[in-house]
């Protein structure tokens, strides 16, 4: 191995375990604060002993922290409950968050204006009912829906994305 390709395995390394670190701390710890979709991670929070360096030694420790946080009574190893449970948790701090930043007026409601100026209106019903309704009545019949969900279905296997095919596709019809 020559020193320029030792050099940069090296830094690909660290790079690498510092990506790690903060994927594995992401919310999980004092210093860590929520900003947008994820936390923040400051100098001072990934040096972990203070020492005005970061080491492996102070990834493993917010490793540990990550830890320690979800084995919640302390047995060295953590059940699904309590997986369950800090993902709950964090869950709910991130929609308080988000509720907050909804709430302009500060009154403790959201309208539905609030509400869509943040998600958008969704799809324009007319123009839904229009692509699905294959028989021109004006409404989608329960053989209608299910032959737009294969088709959807369809599209998504030929693309290779099966993200939202839980249980068989992302719609579903039920009587």
């Amino acid at each position: 191995m020559t020193g320029k390709t030792y050099i940069g395995g090296a830094a690909l390394a660290i790079a690498l375990t510092a990506t790690f670190a903060l994927a594995e701390t992401r919310g999980m710890g004092d210093g860590m604060r929520g900003e947008g979709m994820g936390p923040r991670m400051d100098f001072a929070t990934m040096d972990a002993d203070g020492d005005g360096s970061i080491t492996a030694e102070d990834l493993e420790a917010l490793r540990d922290r990550r830890f320690t946080m979800l084995d919640a009574d302390g047995d060295g190893q953590v059940s699904r409950q309590e997986f369950m449970d800090r993902a709950a948790a964090q869950a709910g701090e991130r929609a308080g968050t988000m509720f907050d930043r909804m709430d302009a007026d500060g009154d403790g409601t959201l309208g539905r204006d609030a509400i869509e100026a943040r998600r958008g209106p969704g799809p324009d019903a007319n123009r839904l009912i229009a692509r699905f309704d294959s028989d021109g009545d004006g409404a989608v019949s329960p053989a209608e829906f299910d032959s737009a969900r294969a088709s959807w279905r369809d599209r998504m296997e030929r693309r290779g994305d099966h993200g939202g095919m839980r249980h068989g596709g992302g719609w579903r019809h039920t009587d």
